[in-house]
């Protein structure tokens, strides 16, 4: 089986976002420590966003329940 690596360098090399927005949250998920989490996890929002994947919400939230991302502010009326 291939390494996650190599993975991930492939669907860079191919310009496979989508593939990238899966193995990004792969590698969040294996992380052995919070800060490598939270980098792989930005990495697959920054992708899902570009590609306007309904992936993106579930990521953002997951970077909120890490601490790595505010929740909008609901806009105030005067």
């Amino acid at each position: 089986m291939t390494s996650l690596e190599d993975r991930l360098l492939a669907a860079h090399e191919n310009g496979d976002t989508i593939a990238l927005i899966t193995l990004y949250s792969e590698a969040a998920e294996q992380a052995t420590d919070a800060t490598a989490a939270g980098f792989y996890l930005t990495h697959a929002y920054v992708f899902a966003l570009e590609t306007g994947s309904p992936l993106a919400d579930d990521l953002r939230q997951r970077l909120i329940d890490m601490g790595r991302e505010e929740p909008f502010q609901a806009a105030t009326t005067n």
